[in-house]
Order: C-alpha cells, then structure tokens, then sequence
C-alpha cells in the first residue's frame, strides 16, 4: 500500500514540479494537502556549474536528437560572428580589391549562408519534436535573450550579399536587390518582435536583480540598431531602381535606430551601476563585458551609413518641406551624423578598456572553461573594427585605417581561436547546452530524492 502511495504521490509532485518555478520543497501536491516538505524538510541541490562538462553525463556523447534538443537560440552567435568577418574582409583597408580579398568575403559568406540555414532548419525542429521546450526557452531569464541573435545573424548576410555580391559583382540586378529588401523587411519585423516580445516577457516572467545583471539583456534591443544598419547598406543599391523605396528604407532605419540607441544607452547606465555596487559578473558571465561594443559600434556604423544615405537622396525634388528641399540639408545632416558616429567610437572605446580590464581580473582568479558563450564577443569586436575602418574612410585618416585593420586582424584571430574549440567540442556533443532544460532536470531529481526521503522516514 505504501508503495502505491509513494508512486501516486511521485507522478503527481513529479507533474506539480514541472509546472512550477519554486524550489522542490516548496511543491504542492494537486489534492491541496499539506507539503512534504512540512513532514520531512529536504535541502535542494544547487543547479548545474561549469563542473557538469566534467561529469559523467556531461561527457556523455549526445545522440543527435538530444543535439536537437539541446539546440539553444544562442547558436546564432556564430552567425553574427562568422558575418562580421566577412564584412570586415569586404571592408578592409589594405588589399581589398584584390582577388584574394574578394574570394575571403565570398568564403566567409557562403559558409555563414551554411550555418544560417542549418541552425534555422534545427531550431524548427527543435520546436516542432520537444514543443514543451520552447515555453521553457521563453520563461528562462538568459537563454531568452538569445532570440535576438537570429535577425542580427540574418541582417549580417543581408549586408555582404548587398556589398560584396551585387556592389562588386553586379550579381543579380533590381530582382536580386528587391529579393535582398523583402528579406530586410522580414528581418526588421522579427527585429520588431524580439525588441518588444522579449522586453515584454522579460518584464512579466522573468526575475531579475541588479546582481545578477549582465549586459545579455541588449541582446533582444541591438537588433533594431543591426537591421538599421543593414537598411543604410541596402539603401545606397536600392537607390539605384527606386528613389522612394530607398529613402523609405533610410526613413524607417533612422528610426529604428534612434529607439535601439537610446534603449540600449538606458540599460548601459543600469550596467555601469550593477559594476560599481556589485562588481564584474563572475566566471564566464565576464564575457558579457564586451557587448556594449555591439549598440556603440553598429550604431555608429548605421548612423555614419544613413548621413551618407540622406547626402545622396536630399534635397527632394517634390512636396513643400522646406526643411528636405533646402540644398544645406544634406550636408548639415552628414555633418551631425560624423560627428555622433564619432562620439559613439570613443564610447566604444572606454567600453573596450573596461572589458579588458575586468577579463585580466577574471583571468587572474581562475581559467574561464570554454563554452559557446565566447562566440558572443566576436560581433561586438567585429563592428567595432568596421566602425572604425569607416570612419578611417570618412576622415581619410591614417590612424584610424591602421587602428582599424589591426583591429580587425585580431577580431580574425579571435575568431579562429573560437573556431578551434568548438569544431573540437561538436562531435561529442558537449558543447549543446541548455541551461533550461538541466535546470529543469534538476528540479526532477530534487523532487525524486524528495520522495525517497519521504519513504524512508515513513517506513
């Protein structure tokens, strides 16, 4: 009798448990009885540190469905950091209409087109097999945020197909441009729906605190500032065919932009206060130091495109604003665009210092484990050096043409010292990792020790 208890009791905590974010002793059974934890209090066990890659199971070799299954949105970063490097080939200083030059973007944006369309096509199925998974993806406060790398991912092959397939090849003509619009706009919705949807969520589900802050939270806001960008690239071929649509597209991108910033600026004083009362987040959370390259850098960048975009397509010719007919107009408003792409560098810059510095502090206590989270600092270095390299181009300055392509040499590097690891790490399937689903395991086996306890003390 005690036995078929214990396993009505199990299926029912077991259930109660999984629909539920409280600790294991805190779960009531559905019939409103008394918790088991009143009769018999047992501590919970912390949730997984970077430790479980060297227990058993986590050197356990993944079956590829647990691959799919373990397939978090933060993959995408590898998008972002592959199609940064192909645009900083396309842009660098030294050599770029080469052959050699010109073959390195193509490679890097094919195999970024690769890893584009082969992370898409398992997220789906990750989503359609284990539906389950995605309410847990949303409700967890980190891995949420990642949503937001799919857009900044797709809006980086918007950008090299734009400037390094149609500009030097001619590749396609008006239909390859519109095609590359159509996307942009489908970019910019998703863009739209991960600003505010995670914002949303984030406000609604999600439990954060000042201490356990990092700046992950920009993620789901930058993509409104990269699908802006994009827009200012995309803008000077669609000029070309439609003088409309290209200054519809640099428009909405000043406005996307604006938002992004200014919502990305809010978050950064919120991060610089979480460091000056709490101090650099600890262990591999020291990498998020390097994000606010990511709004500073690509908002430069979008905003130094879009002056120039509005130099090219104003005065208007038609409609009775004297402000857009004025022939100052142009020049007045790439002057302001300059100079604000030139702040935001030097912003950039004291956020470069600050994450250098808390990396050798981190460094210093103890050896960051490699996970996939290091692919997120490849983006943010790689718009810095492209902000850079353009403004190296605006003010024809040598220091900053020298700055920038050392700059971009050792984004490269890093990128290949990221590449290594993880190629390495791929076939054995450690480096799949969910955080939502371990946590979510380990809540079971706090509430399976529970039961057993219970047992015993009964018996």
């Amino acid at each position: 009798m005690l036995a078929d208890c214990r396993r009505e009791s199990e299926t029912q905590i077991i259930y109660t448990a999984l629909q539920s974010d409280s600790p294991p002793n805190t779960f009531k059974q559905d019939s409103g009885a008394e918790t088991l934890a009143h009769w018999y209090p047992i501590p919970t066990v912390a949730f997984p540190d970077p430790t479980y890659l060297m227990s058993s199971e986590g050197l356990r070799k993944k079956s590829f469905k647990d691959i799919v299954r373990h397939f978090t949105p933060a993959w995408f970063a590898v998008t972002m950091g592959t199609g940064a490097i192909a645009i900083l080939f396309h842009s660098f200083p030294y050599g770029n209409d080469t052959p050699a030059m010109k073959a390195m973007t193509l490679v890097f944006f094919f195999l970024n087109l690769a890893l584009f369309t082969l992370f898409t096509i398992i997220s789906i199925t990750r989503y359609i097999l284990f539906p389950d998974v995605w309410s847990l993806m949303i409700r967890h406060p980190a891995q949420s945020l990642y949503l937001g790398t799919f857009p900044m991912g797709g809006a980086t092959l918007i950008v090299v197909a734009t400037g390094g397939v149609f500009e030097t090849y001619g590749f396609g003509g008006s239909k390859f441009v519109y095609a590359l619009w159509a996307f942009w706009w489908l970019d910019v919705a998703i863009s739209f729906i991960c600003c505010w949807g995670v914002m949303h969520v984030m406000k609604t589900h999600h439990d954060h605190t000042l201490k356990s802050m990092t700046t992950a939270w920009l993620l789901p806001v930058v993509t409104l500032i990269v699908a802006s960008s994009t827009g200012g690239v995309l803008a000077g071929a669609l000029q070309e065919y439609s003088h409309d649509h290209a200054f519809l597209t640099v428009v909405v991108s000043a406005w996307m932009v604006t938002v992004g910033l200014s919502l990305s600026l809010m978050m950064l004083t919120i991060y610089l206060l979480r460091l000056i009362v709490h101090g650099y987040p600890p262990g591999l959370g020291i990498l998020s130091s390097f994000l606010p390259l990511g709004p500073s850098g690509q908002a430069g960048f979008s905003i130094l495109t879009l002056g120039q975009a509005f130099k090219q397509l104003l005065p208007l010719k038609y409609g009775q604003s004297t402000l857009l007919k004025s022939p100052s107009t142009p020049d007045t408003i790439e002057v302001i665009c300059v100079t604000i792409a030139f702040v935001l560098w030097a912003y950039a810059s004291m956020w470069i210092l600050f994450a250098l510095l808390g990396l050798q502090d981190a460094i210093r206590h103890g050896r960051l484990p490699f996970k996939l989270s290091f692919w997120s600092t490849i983006f943010p270095n790689g718009v810095y050096a492209n902000l850079t390299l353009s403004l190296a181009e605006t003010f024809d300055s040598n220091f900053f043409r020298i700055w920038g392509a050392i700059y971009s040499v050792a984004t490269l590097l890093l990128w290949v010292s990221v590449v290594v690891p993880t190629v390495s790490l791929v076939p054995s399937g450690v480096i799949f990792d969910a955080p939502c689903l371990e946590e979510r395991q380990t809540k079971i086996g706090n509430t399976r020790d529970l039961i057993i306890a219970v047992e015993d003390h009964l018996v």
